[in-house]
């Protein structure tokens, strides 16, 4: 019986300097850690059923628009998504040219692993 085996994980980094939008914050996780991942092997080994599973931990969850974060992904198919509390707030300054409702600065980490079937 097939079954899904992690191929590669990575993880990433993101922050919402001015904002406070943790989605953006999200979004840049997510593109950090794809940016280090290459996935000829599939291609060569000709791998086609294959799953993508993304955790992410970031400030103020609730509020991640999900359409936009799951555009931050070059492949959807078999793509799951859970966004949870986690990440991390500091505090810088209020800068009105770049739409800050606050001090915070929204930091967010991904883990995003893909599985294939075998």
């Amino acid at each position: 019986m097939a079954e899904y085996r992690r191929f590669v994980m990575e993880f990433g980094f993101g922050v919402d300097s001015h904002g406070q939008d943790p989605t953006n914050a999200c979004i840049k996780a997510v593109k950090d850690a794809i940016s280090r991942v290459y996935i000829i092997g599939l291609l060569e080994l000709n791998i086609k059923d294959f799953k993508i599973d993304a955790l992410l931990g970031v400030p103020y969850p609730e509020n991640v628009d999900m359409n936009r974060l799951m555009e931050a992904f070059p492949i959807k198919k078999n793509l799951s998504i859970k966004v949870i509390k986690g990440g991390l707030i500091d505090y810088g300054a209020i800068m009105e040219e770049f739409n800050d409702k606050n001090t915070e600065i929204i930091m967010a980490v991904a883990s995003i692993t893909m599985s294939v079937k075998i």
